[in-house]
């Protein structure tokens, strides 16, 4: 007799992670409203105080060992965002790197499903070193793509508020909205993201760590 014991199952959470850089990018935006504020709605100052405050997360991010890469890009989409807002002379154009940069990423999420090959796989199969073992998986593939829309809703509804506070210049609003639809809408996303992705999964399934292979009920073969 075997022993049959059902794997636990790990959740999306644990898998991505990422709070902190979510909290950590949400800031910038926040010191630029603050400085543009203080200084009588100067571009210029909210510009210098949201890169003087990028800098410094980023060196703080450095010291305790996030990757160089992700500082820089990080850092280097501030700088963007504060000289789109200098060359356009409105303090809400800060934002608009933002808003286009969620409109692309809805368009790309829902483009992956498309072509069958949802990110959010991608992703979850890179950081557990699965690569793109998981589309042998007929199972796995359906259930990745239906969370994928998750990710997709997730970026229209940035876009939907960005886009209006943004047409109608609200600059202090953005930056509020900015801070709630960060970690707290990437938290919620992938919550529910996760809860579709194993209710799409039939029963007896192993999980995402143990793709079944193509026409095995039991898990990939050891």
């Amino acid at each position: 007799m075997t022993d049959e014991t059902t794997p636990s199952r790990e959740s999306l959470a644990q898998i991505l992670g990422g709070r902190r850089g979510a909290i950590d990018a949400s800031i910038p935006p926040v010191a630029f409203v603050v400085g543009w504020l203080a200084t009588g709605q100067s571009i210029s100052w909210g510009a210098i105080v949201a890169i003087g405050v990028a800098v410094v997360l980023g060196s703080y991010r450095l010291v305790r060992g996030d990757k160089a890469r992700a500082v820089v890009v990080s850092l280097a989409a501030v700088v963007i965002a504060a000289l789109i807002a200098l060359h356009t002379g409105r303090a809400e154009d800060f934002f608009l790197l933002q808003l286009l940069s969620n409109a692309a990423s809805a368009l790309v999420f829902a483009a992956s499903i498309v072509v069958r090959w949802p990110l959010l796989g991608v992703i979850v199969g890179l950081l557990l070193g699965q690569k793109t073992r998981w589309r042998r998986d007929p199972a796995l593939l359906r259930a990745y793509s239906w969370a994928s829309w998750v990710w997709v809703l997730q970026y229209l509804i940035r876009v939907v508020v960005y886009g209006l506070l943004w047409w109608g210049g609200q600059v202090v609003t953005l930056g509020i909205a900015r801070t709630a639809l960060s970690w707290p809408l990437v938290a919620a996303t992938v919550a529910v993201s996760g809860w579709v992705l194993y209710k799409a999964l039939p029963a007896g399934h192993p999980g995402l760590r143990l793709a079944s292979e193509p026409g095995s009920k039991d898990g990939p073969r050891t």
